[in-house]
């Protein structure tokens, strides 16, 4: 099951928004100010924040930015009912916002945009976690090649197989 955070100083805001969400089996968390979603996000982990842009006290691109810097692996999505494009280039470039939603929201574009968000973030896990069992296999192969160069070294030609046609090992009077 996927946790989302919502941060946004609007009660009603995150009420709509958990009312969306919810339907999908989501385990949704919610704040109003940034610094209880920073808390809580330094003891949690959380595949997904929504944050609003404009809130008092800390705008949404910063609170995203330091989860960003705390749970580097977090999908951010932000949604604002103000366009202020400098704020918000800065905001998608700074905290690497995966996508921006304008307030008021089409719900169906909501939902795709967190289902994708989701579907990403699993994606760039399954990415991690095959990319650390290849550098393991790789790190075992080079220390199989490594023996086995040693014993070529130590004791020339024993690793040399000489195979017959039906797949056993031929000896020759040397080998035996």
């Amino acid at each position: 099951m996927h946790r989302i955070m919502i941060v946004d100083d609007e009660a009603n805001i995150i009420n709509a928004l958990r009312r969306i969400l919810t339907q999908f089996s989501y385990e949704i968390v919610s704040f109003t100010t940034p610094a209880e979603a920073l808390d809580y996000a330094t003891r949690t982990e959380v595949d997904l924040v929504i944050s609003d842009f404009r809130m008092p006290v800390m705008d949404g691109a910063t609170l995203l930015k330091k989860i960003k810097d705390i749970q580097p692996d977090t999908m951010r999505l932000i949604i604002s009912g103000h366009s202020d494009r400098d704020g918000l280039v800065s905001a998608i470039n700074d905290a690497a916002i995966y996508r921006f939603i304008n307030k008021p929201w089409d719900e169906y574009d909501l939902m795709t945009a967190v289902a994708n968000a989701l579907k990403q973030k699993d994606i760039l896990a399954e990415n991690k976690r095959l990319a650390d069992q290849v550098r393991k296999q790789t790190s075992l192969l080079d220390m199989q090649r490594s023996a086995l160069q040693r014993l070529e070294q130590n004791h020339p030609g024993i690793t040399k197989v000489h195979w017959a046609s039906d797949g056993s090992i031929i000896l020759d009077g040397e080998d035996a």
